[in-house]
């Protein structure tokens, strides 16, 4: 039974890592082309990491809506973004 709640508890704890790491790693001028603020960002996944279900929302955001946009960015494709 504590294997169960250990897995349980790893999986938002681990994909909360994930988001932690992947954020932090992108450079600071794909964020700042894609109009996102990576300070915040990395702040929300760090603090959602306490939180396991607020944590896993919060990390599967960024991985699934965000994330995308600035590795889209990152590899130089522009198109999508506002260009004002």
């Amino acid at each position: 039974m504590v294997i169960i709640w250990l897995f349980i508890g790893l999986i938002p704890i681990s994909l909360s890592v994930w988001a932690l790491l992947d954020c932090a790693q992108r450079p600071p001028w794909a964020w700042s082309f894609a109009g996102r603020s990576q300070v915040a960002w990395l702040g929300a996944i760090a603090f959602g990491i306490f939180l396991l279900i607020f944590g896993m929302t919060i990390s599967l955001w960024y991985l699934i809506r965000i994330r995308p946009h600035i590795a889209a960015v990152e590899a130089g494709d522009f198109r999508g973004l506002d260009p004002s």
